[in-house]
């Protein structure tokens, strides 16, 4: 398959969240082709967490709406991944069939010993490569196809947060070893730069297709006055890598300029004590609001409040917050790197920070021009018309798209079809909907 983008069109958690209460937004009803082309499909999902973990993020919200997708379009999934304390082993969620093996670090040998045990039972295999793969291609048949998931290139960000030794080794694996292994398997990655760094910094070889992230749907949200004049918010998970303490900063940096300036955290995550503690080192406690964990309810009154978010990642594939916000007509400032480029549309639904520039400047300069209420008000509506291109539906019928043809090609047909390894049932599958993980 030739480099194309799947669709026209366009991550993230702040945390756990139980499927029973909050499933992610997908109306399968809706998407439910009668004639179930992929009826008899045997799926396995590998992703390094699941949507219920601590610090489950944007991949995970693709990888669950993609199986959920299949599980809609006829097909039978297992999501495996790594287990936390305390969760079941093996659970089923929205007709998904979750595998859960290993802390972090042994989910990488389990995974493929798992699949190896059982490599004559699945049809397709979707490898998602956070950093590292699970060598798929190693251990399922020759005519499984196995399908590359790589939402972004971790080569700095395995410098940022590891030893160089330990920084060394995932650069390689990530780099000649991934390269060499997945030479002959398609790659789904999420954005055009994505696409562009993995041609560019790991010399990728395979073919590589584009298939964006959906959005959950605005809803209605009650007017909810948010303390400050100006107000940002900030909407994601609080880890080290999202560098959230830089947006708490802001209340310093522009505190003289705008004294009204409030920034408002919406989130929870193992950085939140150091946030608590950052705001009152700089003496900005009274201006950072730390909402922690929020009902779906309120996480959108807050974000749909806001005047502005800013989100200062480094490493993004895409960046879910960015359209969930657009959704409410708000713009967003962020850095100027792979993914955030192909999510904020520069000058038009938000603004992306300048060679040279700090990130107080590009938040500023934003802060300017949505002062006048003409050019707010375009704003608003660029991102609104934006964040309505990106839906969970497209991104699954995308995926689906892409899978067909990998079966095709690996001669799989009607009468090489075995029993499936479950049974669905359609009314597991039935008027579900839910949230998305942003606020979790």
């Amino acid at each position: 398959m030739a480099d194309t983008v799947a669709f026209s069109g366009g991550s993230a958690s702040a945390g756990p969240r139980p499927l029973t209460q909050h499933r992610p937004r997908l109306d399968l009803e809706a998407t439910r082709d009668p004639e179930a082309p992929l009826r008899g499909v045997r799926a396995a999902v590998l992703n390094f967490r699941e949507p219920q973990q601590s610090v489950a993020g944007g991949a995970e919200e693709y990888a669950w709406q993609v199986s959920r997708y299949l599980i809609a379009q006829g097909a039978s999934v297992h999501f495996v991944t790594s287990r936390e304390p305390g969760q079941a082993r093996a659970e089923r969620w929205d007709g998904v069939e979750l595998r859960r093996m290993g802390n972090r670090y042994l989910v990488y040998l389990l995974v493929p010993l798992w699949l190896l045990l059982r490599r004559r039972r699945f049809d397709v295999v979707i490898d998602s490569m956070n950093g590292i793969p699970f060598f798929s291609p190693l251990v399922v048949r020759r005519r499984t196809a196995v399908i590359c998931l790589v939402h972004h290139v971790h080569d700095r960000q395995f410098h940022a947060f590891f030893p160089a030794w330990l920084a060394r080794i995932g650069c390689f694996v990530e780099g000649p070893v991934a390269r060499l292994l997945y030479r002959r398997r398609t790659t789904v990655t999420v954005s055009e730069s994505s696409r562009e760094d993995l041609r560019a910094r790991l010399r990728w070889l395979a073919p590589i297709e584009v298939v964006p992230n959906g959005s959950p749907a605005a809803r209605p949200v009650a007017p909810h006055p948010l303390p400050g004049d100006p107000s940002l918010v900030y909407l994601g998970r609080l880890v080290g890598h999202k560098r959230v303490g830089r947006v708490v900063g802001l209340a310093a940096e522009l505190g003289e300029s705008r004294p009204g300036l409030h920034v408002h955290v919406v989130g929870r995550g193992p950085e939140s004590g150091a946030l608590a503690a950052r705001a009152a080192e700089l003496g900005v406690a009274d201006r950072v609001h730390l909402h922690g964990f929020l009902t779906e309810q309120e996480k959108n009154a807050v974000l749909g409040s806001a005047l502005l978010n800013v989100t200062a990642s480094e490493f993004e594939g895409w960046g879910l917050t960015v359209i969930e916000a657009a959704a409410f007509g708000v713009p967003t400032v962020a850095y100027d790197v792979a993914g955030l480029r192909d999510s904020v549309r520069d000058g038009v639904t938000g603004w992306l920070v300048r060679d040279g520039e700090a990130l107080a400047g590009a938040v500023d300069r934003a802060l300017c021009e949505l002062a006048d209420p003409v050019r707010r008000a375009e704003i608003q509506r660029a991102c609104r018309a934006w964040a309505d291109e990106f839906t969970w539906g497209r991104t699954g019928a995308a995926m689906a798209e892409v899978i067909r043809a990998e079966l095709a090609q690996s001669g799989y047909s009607d009468a090489s079809r075995q029993t499936p390894l479950l049974c669905v049932d359609p009314g597991l599958a039935r008027n579900e909907t839910g949230t998305s993980l942003s606020a979790r």
